[in-house]
């Protein structure tokens, strides 16, 4: 007997440790049922595009503007315009980069709570008509949120399109060193035909090996890199907000459908309890008869 009790208490304490296992693995199984997977990626897709959208912007517009003053402008008061406007737009990210990011908390918890709306359909869950108004109300509120990202998108391009055009001039003039066909002095690049700096801003144009060198330097570098990459990051957050659009749509729907599925369960039961009192007020009529 004593040699049979250790066994049976080893036994007892093997099937108890597996029970809790199992327990422990169907809640973890519960708990990933849950998360919403599509507003996951969106939010750290999000999180991505704004962050090197408004980093690499911040740097590449310093970089721009001490360009501008050592080559292009040498008199302050013909770039101070350019310089406050710059000063503005770094605020602004710095704006961008805060709302954004407690707006993708709020558009992943919407999903965590419209996921659990539709999981728990035919549970202790009840969707609410405020729950469905924010749910629509997150819908609009992206769909213009879309719609200024692709504006802004657009215009990080312009800086691109900018520092690729002095980039490309200035390869040219590297091949036609080599070729020894035409001077490189006559190829020039005028900042002024863009507008951001007035017209009797000087110099206002580099031309030969002095725009060679402009192009050699770190500053232009790293700003014509940056650009590229705040500009990849701008139309990344447009993809992220088409995919949280798409998602709240999807999300909206299934709620207003849950809400009409809930109010169908409620006549049925309503309409079962009524038939069972008629029932029982009937067998009480007929057995006061007998």
């Amino acid at each position: 007997m004593s040699g049979c009790c250790p066994s049976f208490l080893i036994g007892n304490g093997a099937t108890s440790m597996l029970m809790e296992i199992r327990s422990c693995f169907e809640c973890c199984i519960k708990c990933l049922g849950g998360v919403p997977y599509a507003s996951l990626v969106a939010t750290i897709l999000c999180f991505s595009g704004v962050a090197l959208f408004c980093g690499c912007g911040h740097v590449a517009l310093t970089g721009t503007v001490s360009i501008l003053e050592q080559h292009f402008s040498t008199t302050a008061s013909d770039h101070a315009l350019l310089s406050e406007v710059i000063q503005l737009m770094q605020y602004v990210i710095y704006g961008i980069a805060s709302f954004f990011f407690l707006y993708g908390i709020i558009l992943l918890a919407e999903g965590f709570y419209t996921t659990s709306a539709v999981k728990e359909l035919h549970g202790e869950f009840k969707t609410t008509a405020c729950g469905r108004c924010i749910s629509g109300m997150f819908v609009f509120l992206t769909y213009v949120l879309g719609v200024a990202w692709l504006g802004v998108f657009g215009f990080s391009a312009v800086p691109v399109f900018m520092f690729y055009n002095i980039w490309s001039t200035c390869e040219v003039i590297k091949s036609l060193q080599i070729n020894m066909t035409v001077p490189g002095d006559q190829i020039c690049v005028d900042i002024r035909q863009y507008g951001i700096i007035p017209w009797n801003a000087v110099p206002g144009k580099a031309c030969g090996p002095i725009l060679e060198n402009i192009c050699n330097t770190n500053e232009f570098y790293m700003s014509y890199h940056l650009f590229i990459v705040a500009c990849a990051g701008a139309g990344a957050t447009v993809i992220a907000l088409i995919h949280f659009l798409m998602i709240l749509s999807s999300n909206w729907a299934y709620l207003k459908d849950a809400s009409k599925m809930q109010a169908y369960q409620d006549i049925k039961a309503k309409e079962e309890q009524e038939l069972q009192d008629i029932q029982s007020r009937s067998k009480e009529q007929l057995n006061s008869y007998t």
